[in-house]
Parts: C-alpha cells; structure tokens; sequence
C-alpha cells in the first residue's frame, strides 16, 4: 500500500472550510501503531438536581450484575462502565455560607473549590479538571478543550442564595475568578470545529452555505477526491462513513436552524427562535445528542482531547413533557418522599442516562486503527455534586466512570468507598491525570490518587 505522508494535523481544505480528518492507517505520519499510542481523551457530563440514590445504586460491590432502574439503559456498556459510590465534595456543602447548595454543587464539581458567595464582580471558585488538562496537554490538538453545554445561563446576578449566576452557569473554570462559558447552540459549535482560519473567509463560506444551501462537503470536494486516491480500502470505507456522519449532524442542524427561523404560526402562540430557546426547550433530546455528536467527532478527529457538557444547569427546573413530565425538574427534586414525585424523577434521571448511552454507543462506533474503538481511549466522568435532590447532601454522590482509559481502566465494577472516609471526588481527578499525561500532587481539596 502507498503510504501518504500527511500530518495528523492536515485537514480537507475548502474555501472558509477545515475538515479535519479521524485517525487514518493509511497516513504514515502520526497514525498511531499500538494501542498505547492512541490519545487518550477525557470527558465530564454534569447532571444536576441530584438523582434518587436508591434506584441508583447497584446491589452489592464488586462485579456489575443486570442493571436496573436508572442505570438500565446502560447495560449495553457494562464492561466499559464502572460505579462509583461513597465519593464526596465537601466544598458544595455550606462550611458555614449557609443555603445555595445548587450554586455550589456546579461550580465545584469540576474545581473542589469553595466559591466565595457573592452576587456581585468578586467571584471566586478556582481552576476546573478540565482545565489543568488543557493546560498541560492542549498544545496538542487545535482546541486545548471544549465547553459544551445545553441551558445557557446568566453570568451574572443572583441565583441561588446570594450566589452568583455564574456559578450554577459554568461547569468549567479557567481561573479561580474566571469561568468558561459554554456554547450551547450546535450551530455554532459545528462552524466552530470545520470553519478555517480566516474570520472573513469563513463568514463568507457561511453565508454562501446558507444561501445556496450547500453543505460544508462542497467546499472539500476536490480536496477529499484527491486523498481518496492515495488510501487503502479501508480508509476509503472510513473516510467515507465518516464524512457521511459529518454530512448526517449537520443536516440535523440545519433542520432544527429551520425550526428555529420559522415564521410564527397563525395563532398567537410565541415563535420558537434563537432568543427564547423554546425549540430546544421542546427537543431536548436532539439538543443533547447533537452535541454528544459534536463531542465525538472532536475527539475522533484529534481536534481536542478534553470536552465538558452539562445536560441542564443546577438548579435547572425545566420541564420533560416528552417523558410525560410538565413539572420542574428542581421542584420535583423536593420530593418529600412522595412516590409520584419520585417516580417522575426517576423518569427524567432515565432520561438523562438514555442521552449518555447514546454518547457512549456512538463512542464505541469509531474504530481506531489499532483495532480498538474510542470508546476504549475515553474517560468519561458522569454525575451530579448533589446525593439526593431533596436533601442537598454532598456526600455518596451519584458518579460514574466510563471508558477504557486506553486499557488502563478495568470496567464492569461497583466500587465503593468508605462512606466515613468522606473520599474526595477530586482524588478521581488526580488518578485521571495520572493517565493524560498530566500528574498533580493535589487538585482541590484532595486527598491522594483515587484506586480504581
């Protein structure tokens, strides 16, 4: 086979276009030749509000059985999967600022940090797992991480408590006094990942794309015909199935920008745009799984190896009347107790671990060309610094390891901390730096590397 020497950083180009490529056996220049080659990524999902910990967490430790209740749509990807119980993050709790758990179950999740409470400029919290990982590794891809996200936020004002919005709005921290806004809109993200370098050549192709109804595709036509030329079999096949995901996620976008620019109805119903968000509001799962998508393709083609998404800002009490449940998921939380309350919570955690399935199916989709899948590469976080919504506990939090870590992480488990050792969620932090390549000696209010 010809081999093409090609850069890992090489992309189809087109005018106002950079479509990078995934991982290609066919390139001699940085495919990777074993598993231990392959990058490594990570990736935190926050959900918020809680979860009801008794249709959580799974009968007995060690080997994961059938799984039931909330965790039932993630029996597919057991082996690739593991519960984490007994883990805490004391600087959620009030440590003596009183009510505004929501504020600072967000802002410490990904940090350890208390946040200083405050409504007003001086916010404090500290320096997010995502973003030590940039730091140290993101010299590496084009984006050294992304933020990603689905309710937006204000960044300012009082939320919860006399805490600042931007607490219970950002889930990563670039400095202690500076969050990163996510970008919630998939449009954008998509142009964001496939645009080229130059700002007035890619508002150009834009605009051209919009008004002629062009796909990003067209304008790396010519480029994608010439490489075909020089790839094996395989890589033909690959490039293909890939470029045709591109083309399907972008239609899926296009399609909900249509919804979104719609003229109003006849009635006096309010229009679903940009603005008051109500498309996305209404189709939260399509929201969800477009940037799930967006996250894999990212991490399929190098683009970056670190990525946050929260489903749903803490705090959040949107309503899922897809799932029969028109009540807000905050108010819900307050359970009380009360079966029917509990029932329908049970239906929107459900609903959440059904869009991580689907990030984790398509994860395990893309073959690397070492033989193993990306999902085997990913370490994927997944949970809430809130216990039980109704009692606000910060302790025996709801968490969930996924992904192979590159073979050095064993799925299939149940593993429970002591619950009086108050294990620190930051000690997981540490133990996944350990294997990005980016070790600390403390990271919040750790205590040493978490064993998993």
């Amino acid at each position: 086979m010809n081999r093409k020497t090609i850069s890992r950083r090489t992309a189809l180009k087109g005018f106002g276009t950079a479509l990078a490529l995934p991982l290609l056996d066919s390139l001699a220049l940085g495919a990777p030749t074993s598993a231990a080659a392959v990058p490594k990524r990570a990736a935190f999902v926050y959900v918020p509000n809680g979860v009801n910990m008794s249709d959580w967490t799974p009968k007995g430790e060690g080997a994961l059985g059938e799984l039931t209740g909330i965790l039932k749509p993630l029996n597919p990807f057991k082996s690739h999967l593991n519960v984490l119980t007994g883990l805490a993050c004391d600087k959620a709790r009030a440590n003596g600022d009183g009510p505004g758990d929501h504020a600072r179950a967000m802002s410490a999740f990904l940090t350890g940090r208390q946040p200083r409470k405050t409504h007003g400029a001086d916010i404090r919290a500290g320096i997010s797992a995502d973003q030590h990982l940039a730091t140290a590794i993101g010299d590496k891809t084009k984006f050294p991480s992304l933020e990603l996200g689905i309710e937006r936020g204000a960044q300012a004002g009082n939320c919860d408590s006399g805490y600042s919005c931007a607490y219970s709005s950002n889930l990563s921290w670039r400095a202690e006094s500076t969050p990163n806004a996510k970008e919630c809109d998939p449009k954008a993200v998509f142009d964001r990942l496939f645009g080229g370098n130059d700002p007035k050549e890619l508002a150009t192709a834009r605009a051209k794309r919009d008004a002629q109804n062009k796909s990003v595709l067209d304008f790396v036509l010519e480029d994608a015909k010439d490489l075909n030329k020089t790839l094996g079999s395989g890589d033909q096949k690959k490039l293909d199935e890939y470029l045709s995901s591109v083309r399907e996620v972008e239609q899926r976008i296009e399609k909900a920008r249509q919804a979104l620019n719609a003229p109003p109805p006849k009635t006096n119903m309010p229009r679903p745009d940009a603005k008051d968000g109500n498309y996305w509001r209404d189709h939260p799962q399509e929201h969800i799984r477009l940037m799930c998508d967006l996250m894999v393709i990212a991490f399929q083609t190098d683009l970056t190896r670190v990525v946050t998404l929260p489903f749903a800002n803490d705090g959040s009490n949107r309503s899922y009347k897809m799932i029969e449940v028109p009540e807000g998921h905050h108010d819900l939380s307050h359970h009380g107790s009360d079966p029917k309350k509990l029932e329908k919570i049970a239906k929107i955690n459900t609903f959440h671990t059904e869009q991580l399935a689907y990030l984790l199916g398509r994860l395990q989709a893309v073959k690397e060309p070492t033989g193993g899948t990306l999902l085997d590469s990913v370490m994927l976080v997944y949970g809430s610094c809130i216990g039980d919504g109704n009692r606000h506990n910060h302790d025996d939090l709801p968490i969930l390891l996924a992904g192979g870590g590159g073979g050095t992480i064993s799925g299939g488990r149940h593993i429970v901390y002591p619950k009086r050792a108050d294990t620190p969620l930051m000690n997981l932090y540490l133990a996944l730096f350990e294997r990005m390549g980016a070790p600390a000696r403390t990271f919040g209010d750790s205590t040493g590397v978490l064993k998993i």
